[in-house]
């Protein structure tokens, strides 16, 4: 079993009725690189918010652990978000 991490960075936006949805998730090749995209995803005039996560497990079986989340910012959707 071999187990790979992928680091991601996914904004959010609001629509016209002011639900918050998510938009195209970007790949990072690391978690400081995925925080700094959501940082810069977020701070666009389109977005609302953003978040970092990470997520382990096999892709050969589909297996994967829950995200980690690596930082949010500003307003994203909250059931991503619960502990």
């Amino acid at each position: 079993m071999a187990t790979v991490t992928y680091y991601v960075a996914l904004a959010f936006m609001r629509t016209e009725d002011g639900d918050i949805v998510a938009c195209e998730p970007k790949e990072a090749q690391s978690a400081d690189q995925a925080v700094r995209r959501a940082s810069s995803l977020a701070a666009m005039d389109t977005h609302c918010g953003a978040i970092a996560f990470s997520r382990t497990g096999d892709p050969a079986i589909g297996e994967f652990d829950d995200a980690v989340i690596l930082k949010t910012v500003g307003e994203v959707d909250g059931g991503l978000v619960e502990n």
